[in-house]
């Protein structure tokens, strides 16, 4: 073997090494948290998407049952509860999206057709209402002064573990209406998982610190 053809099949199998790594991480990223079963389930507002262009699942456990978790979730969105996670770089570009630490009583109600903002200016649609169990949320985030490129769904769903424990499950859904569409999803998937990332344990943290305050103040009143 000649060096140049050695450096060749070294270069060759970086390369190779780097494409599947590449690979491996963005398996990780669109599925971070879910398990087989629910990466392969159908859930609430896959119906609307049948044959999806993209599809990301993404899950956290949660000591806390579904009817605790239901208010964190319908409460959402921008000049409502926010979104639990990155306010700060969420609000770099005008979001002004301010996360709720409390339940609010005047966000608990959410019907089919209600908007749910991202921003002050873009808004999708509450498409499906299943209290306790499941919300979805549809549309596109234009680009600039065209229409999306994508027709979207975002389906938040709680499944029963325990009596006592939920899987939030959380999935993204796209259905490309432009050739160039999948450009654009390719290039956010990344930021998405940040930033779902972060959503997940936030609702998390906050779901199981107020059932912990529960707990404490039935032991203070039972003593």
């Amino acid at each position: 073997m000649t060096v140049g053809s050695f450096r060749v099949r070294a270069l060759l199998g970086k390369v190779s090494a780097v494409v599947f790594g590449v690979v491996l991480f963005r398996r990780w990223q669109v599925r971070w948290g879910a398990t087989d079963a629910e990466v392969a389930a159908d859930l609430p507002g896959d119906e609307l998407m049948p044959r999806a262009d993209r599809s990301t699942t993404r899950a956290v456990t949660i000591a806390a049952p579904p009817k605790e978790v239901w208010p964190w979730l319908v409460q959402m969105g921008q000049g409502r509860g926010g979104l639990y996670s990155y306010d700060v770089l969420e609000n770099l570009i005008g979001c002004d999206i301010h996360s709720a630490d409390q339940i609010v009583g005047e966000w608990q109600h959410v019907t089919v057709g209600d908007s749910f903002r991202l921003h002050p200016d873009i808004a999708l649609h509450v498409v499906v209402v299943e209290p306790d169990h499941a919300l979805v949320i549809q549309g596109g985030v234009p680009m600039g002064d065209a229409a999306p490129p994508y027709d979207f769904t975002w389906a938040f769903v709680l499944n029963v573990l325990t009596d006592d424990t939920t899987r939030l499950v959380i999935r993204e859904r796209y259905n490309f209406t432009r050739w160039w569409a999948s450009l654009v999803v390719d290039f956010v998937t990344p930021v998405s998982f940040v930033m779902t990332r972060k959503m997940l344990h936030g609702i998390r943290a906050r779901a199981e610190r107020r059932r912990i305050a529960w707990q404490n103040s039935l032991g203070s009143s039972s003593r």
